[in-house]
């Protein structure tokens, strides 16, 4: 998550749907990188959360693309429903992980206290508890994206996005006029708690809700 606007990247895999990728907070796009598919990809290069609406918006009319899915996990969601809220003629499916109904303030208070006093510290914290003890995906971040993460991902950035975090929330309201909606969750999501996704689909008439057992955050990595 960078100053500035949004920007995106788009990869051509030979289909004909395109699916935009949004990274949740601490990661970037390089976290959907074992993803396989049926979709091109519209990656998120970098983010701006205040702006990324808008940004995404005109990502797609520079591309002439008429209409996308948008995939977003746990601040991506947030930002992906509010991306389909906004232009729900430009979303054609809207898939949501690791996602809650909203933060609350003394977490994000938390959250930002610990991560200004040691960065690092509360990173690899937060990175552990993003997975299950028994998932084979936590070998593979920890092989190819910890220290990466750790050595690149700037304090401004995650400050930003644990503000944007204090201010938004997802309501079953939030989905009216999107028809095409899937929430994968992590039944050991030890960051989003799974009773809330849970809660958010039963709201949702129009909703698919997919548990995914063992699992944890970072769902979308089992496959």
């Amino acid at each position: 998550m960078t100053q500035g606007h949004s920007t995106f990247k788009l990869l051509d895999r030979g289909f004909k749907k395109t699916l935009v990728l949004v990274s949740g907070w601490a990661t970037d796009y390089r976290i959907f990188s074992g993803l396989e598919l049926d979709y091109n990809y519209l990656l998120v290069s970098k983010t701006c959360p205040s702006c990324f609406i808008e940004d995404l918006s005109q990502a797609l009319e520079e591309r002439a693309l008429e209409k996308v899915a948008i995939f977003g996990h746990s601040l991506g969601g947030f930002l992906a429903k509010d991306f389909a809220l906004a232009f729900p003629k430009k979303t054609d499916e809207l898939f949501l992980a690791g996602i809650r109904k909203r933060y609350r303030a003394e977490e994000i208070e938390g959250a930002r206290i610990r991560v200004k006093k040691n960065r690092a510290a509360f990173l690899r914290r937060f990175y552990a508890d993003c997975f299950t003890d028994g998932e084979e995906v936590r070998l593979w971040f920890k092989e190819h994206l910890l220290k990466t993460y750790l050595d690149e991902i700037r304090l401004e950035d995650l400050l930003k996005g644990l503000d944007h975090l204090s201010k938004v929330s997802i309501e079953p309201k939030d989905f009216k006029g999107i028809k095409d909606v899937s929430i994968f969750h992590g039944v050991e999501d030890k960051i989003a708690p799974f009773q809330e996704a849970s809660e958010i689909a039963k709201d949702v008439p129009s909703a698919r809700f997919i548990a995914v057992p063992k699992a944890g955050h970072m769902v979308f990595l089992n496959g």
